[in-house]
């Protein structure tokens, strides 16, 4: 089968926004369009026509262009049926375990409480990606504006269930500062060292460092790590339970 033709695009100051196309159908879609006119310009350079907005969750950096692109357009929006009163214009109401349908591609949705109560996430398992918001970043997660320590680590666990080779299609470049902290709480993972000096070149070519992968997110990401040994043990917390871990991380984290 062939698999999503995925483009994205930086807005704001550090939110991407991920336009794709199914191939077999022509359907395209975007991903928490912020703004309009970046997606527009895209979408002509393309040649493409927008027939869906998938929006994760209803914060204006995600939502914000929903209504102008659906007047312009006439798009399909897509978003949480536990949050569909903060969605701007939604059409289809997605809960957990749902399949929805794109084209000749199929998604399954998870429900990602934590960073808002409403956080849903979109995995395309033959294209090998998870269109996952601000529940994951490379090297972090989102801050708990609406949910709990005990939903988020709920909600990235369903993450690491899936399989190494997914791409992680986050919406913010926030991976050198992550990277900083990670080491702070994760100094002597060899592979994280080795990954943040690889952001660092990255950065200075003014590069993208997203997507990452699950595979490297588990090996490297200190939230999707709360039950590690090593981890546990540079925060003086061996054997605690790994919600415990995870919140000491998220609070280290929001005042580093």
């Amino acid at each position: 089968m062939s698999k999503l033709e995925i483009h994205q695009i930086p807005v704001l100051s550090d939110n991407y926004v991920y336009l794709f196309r199914d191939p077999v159908s022509g359907q395209v879609g975007v991903v928490d369009p912020a703004v309009s006119e970046p997606v527009l310009k895209k979408l002509d350079e393309l040649g493409w026509k927008l027939t869906h907005i998938i929006n994760t969750h209803h914060h204006p950096d995600h939502t914000g262009a929903n209504l102008e692109l659906k007047e312009k357009t006439g798009c399909t929006i897509v978003g949480a049926k536990n949050d569909a009163a903060r969605i701007p214009g939604i059409d289809i109401q997605l809960k957990e375990g749902d399949i929805f349908e794109f084209g000749s591609q199929s998604a399954k949705i998870f429900e990602v409480p934590g960073h808002t109560v409403g956080h849903i996430a979109y995995w395309f398992e033959e294209s090998d990606a998870l269109f996952c918001g601000d529940t994951l970043f490379a090297l972090g997660c989102g801050r708990l504006f609406e949910g709990t320590p005990a939903q988020m680590w709920h909600s990235i666990g369903k993450f690491r269930a899936l399989p190494d080779d997914t791409k992680v299609y986050c919406a913010h470049e926030y991976t050198e500062a992550n990277g900083r902290f990670a080491l702070s709480v994760d100094p002597k993972n060899s592979a994280l060292k080795q990954r943040f000096n690889e952001i660092l070149e990255t950065r200075k070519k003014k590069l993208p460092t997203v997507p990452s992968t699950l595979g490297e997110e588990k090996q490297t990401n200190p939230f999707m790590r709360a039950d590690d040994p090593g981890l546990q043990a540079e925060l003086a917390l061996t054997g605690a339970d790994p919600v415990e871990v995870f919140a000491e991380t998220r609070r280290r984290k929001d005042n580093f």
